[in-house]
């Protein structure tokens, strides 16, 4: 599919929520391996949330994506992560 076949019309903001167990580094793992694919991102740009039983962390990072490759990219590398339990 290319980019004319997505939804998404290419430079846009885009959020990325990556769930895995609760670690002090979960957060800095996460964004690490956004980075190998994002050029920048902005301060302010992530966010994090714990579960109520504390248990799972929710890591959520908004990036300007700039094509579908890149997007399939950042979904494969995180995926391949055996910290990281679930990608939306």
């Amino acid at each position: 599919m290319s980019d004319q076949e997505t939804l998404f019309e290419f430079p846009c903001e885009f959020p990325i929520k990556v769930m895995g167990e609760t670690a002090d580094d979960f957060d800095r793992h996460v964004v690490s391996i956004i980075r190998q694919h994002v050029a920048d991102i902005p301060e302010g740009a992530v966010t994090s949330r714990t579960s109520r039983g504390g248990k799972f962390q929710s890591v959520t990072v908004t990036f300007t994506a700039t094509s579908k490759e890149q997007l399939d990219a950042i979904y494969m590398a995180l995926t391949a992560c055996s910290r990281i339990k679930m990608v939306l």
